[in-house]
Order: structure tokens, then sequence, then C-alpha cells
């Protein structure tokens, strides 16, 4: 619950060094040598300078462990940072979560931290680049829980601030264990995310195996739990160009049937901030441009046109919005647990 702050530098990271055939390949044997830091982090500081603009342009999922399904999301609002021999970043946003105890729980929160930089490129036939940072120090932390859907677990977070400390000090614990960014082939268009520090050649769980020559752009391949009356809103997605479309893949285990929806960033966001206003999930703020029913055993794989602009991608397990009306029991809570692959290509 407290890896947003994390996880949305994780989203966030441009990598100077990663692009289509790329130089570096051919010089991995010079550029991992330890007496080069001082050239690789050169290159690399070459890459962040939009650093702020892409982390508060998209979302960080929320996993209570690297290989765990996302269990909520953090969508950072304010960023400041600055880039010299440490990486200085502060930043703050809102999101939400799910526990057994709270049901749906949403935050307001950020964090500042410094973190030291450098990559490596993996040796062999696989050109990986391998982007590490290593936490320098952590200056605050802060999470604050806004609403709470379960009725006991608010009534307790009325009377104590434990669970406003208790989420502070996992803030920090989290800051402190650092990031790797992993450019597949040293390819922008494949690029992991993954907490902590990655062994050089080892890979983070995604559900969709990615063909990396189809020129499509990843922008989600996780594992995400919806609970009962709940949604995940997957964005915003940005596409930049005419003639693109967004490539959606998914498959839903543990209940029958979910909605999958579209909507433009303007309404999904008026939706978002429902959702965090409010415990219990309502209606949309507007109706989405695309809509379909996501059926147990049935495989999604769909290609929906998409005019230049931003978007999110609904997971929606509520009774309240789209054409799927799931059972709503207090003592009979079921999750869909939906893999989903979410790519950005040509129409055509």
């Amino acid at each position: 619950m407290r890896k947003p702050f994390l996880l949305a530098l994780l989203g966030a990271v441009p990598l100077a060094v990663t692009s289509c055939k790329n130089p570096v390949c051919s010089f991995r044997g010079t550029i991992n040598q330890p007496e080069n830091l001082t050239m690789r982090k050169s290159l690399l500081r070459k890459g962040m300078g939009d650093f702020c603009k892409q982390m508060t342009s998209r979302n960080a999922p929320l996993k209570l462990s690297t290989d765990s399904p996302v269990i909520g999301r953090f969508y950072p609002t304010q960023c400041n940072a600055g880039e010299g021999e440490l990486l200085n970043v502060t930043f703050s946003g809102y999101g939400y979560a799910f526990t057994n105890v709270t049901k749906k729980m949403t935050f307001n929160g950020g964090g500042s931290a410094a973190y030291k930089y450098d990559f490596q490129v993996t040796e062999g036939d696989r050109c990986d680049v391998y982007a590490y940072f290593r936490p320098a120090r952590v200056d605050a932390s802060t999470f604050n829980v806004y609403r709470i859907e379960g009725t006991m677990a608010s009534v307790f977070n009325t009377f104590s601030s434990f669970g406003d400390n208790f989420g502070k000090q996992m803030v920090s614990k989290k800051l402190q264990e650092g990031f790797t960014v992993i450019a597949k082939d040293g390819n922008e268009q494949n690029v992991d995310f993954a907490l902590g520090v990655v062994p050089l050649g080892k890979r983070p769980f995604h559900p969709y195996q990615v063909d990396p020559a189809d020129g499509r752009v990843t922008y989600e391949n996780e594992r995400t739990e919806v609970h009962q009356n709940q949604r995940d809103f997957v964005g915003p997605i940005s596409v930049e160009e005419s003639g693109k479309a967004l490539f959606v893949r998914a498959s839903v285990d543990g209940v029958q049937a979910i909605d999958v929806m579209l909507m433009r960033k303007a309404d999904g966001d008026a939706s978002l901030r429902l959702y965090h206003e409010y415990p219990q999930s309502g209606p949309l703020a507007a109706p989405p441009i695309d809509g379909q029913v996501l059926q147990a055993r049935v495989e999604m794989n769909r290609a929906i046109s998409v005019a230049p602009g931003m978007y999110y991608v609904v997971f929606d397990n509520t009774p309240s919005a789209g054409q799927v009306a799931p059972p709503v029991n207090a003592l009979d809570d079921r999750a869909a647990v939906v893999n989903y692959l979410i790519q950005i290509g040509d129409a055509s």
C-alpha cells in the first residue's frame, strides 16, 4: 500500500541509453567496466530531463510484492527533480488500494528521496540495459488515509492515527529499496520496472509474452485484482499520432465476467476523482467511448482505433457501470483476477 511512491518513480524513468540498435550494445564490454562509471552516469543523465513530465503523466501500479497482482494505483500530480551526482526527487499525488480489512481505501501522499544511478548491459546474444537507482537518502515520506470503505476500519481510523503513521513508515521503507529499469534488447518500447536491485540478466514477471518486432509500445503488462464493487483505472495512456490503435489483450478468473471500458482522459479523470472521493463506488462521471464484456475462459484480444489524445482503460467489477451487474454480497467477496496487456500501435 505504501509502494505507490516508489512505483511512481518506476513509471517515470526515461533511458537515454535505450533505443533500437543502441551503440551501447557494441561497446558493452568497455561500458560495463567499473572505471567507466562517470561515462555511464553521463549517458543516463541525458535521458532524465523530462523525468517529472513522464512521472505525472501516468499511474504507478501498487503491489504487495514484485510478482503479486496489482491491488491499487498511485497517480502523481506534482513532481520536482534535480539531476547531478544524485537524482533528487520530491513528489506527491493520490491513489487507492484494496485490503481485506479496509476494502477500498483512498489516500494522499508523497515522498522525497535521493538516488545514486548507474546502468549495466548484459553479455551474450541479448543486449538488455539495466538502469539501477540505489537510495542515497530518504528525506521525507507522507501517507494520509482519505476514505475507507470498510465500516469497522473507518470507525477505527477516525479515533487513531495508526493507519497514517504505519503508512508513512512503509513509504520510507519502500523508498529505501531503490528500483531497477530494464530495457530489453536496448529498446525503449520494451521496458520493465521492478522494486529493488534486480540482478543483471533477471526478469520481472509479466503475464503476456511481447513480440519486440511488432512495433507496438507496451503501456502495461500486468495482473490485477478487482474486488467486488471495485474498479481499476489504467492510465492515462498517451496516443500521440493519428492512425493508431490501443491493443488490449485480457483474461479474467474468479468471476463470471467484468466490464472493460475505454474512457477519454477528461472523463476518466472525473470518474477517478469520484472513486477517490467517495468510499462506495457509484456511477461513472461520463459514459465510456467503448466497452466490452470480458468473460471467464474467453480471452479478449481487441484493437481499438483511437484519435490522438489520452485515455483510460477501466476494469469494472461493479453493478453501477457497464453491462455486467455482479452481485454484491458483503460476506462473499469475489475478486476478478485479470491478466492484461495494453499496447499502442498502428491501426492497420
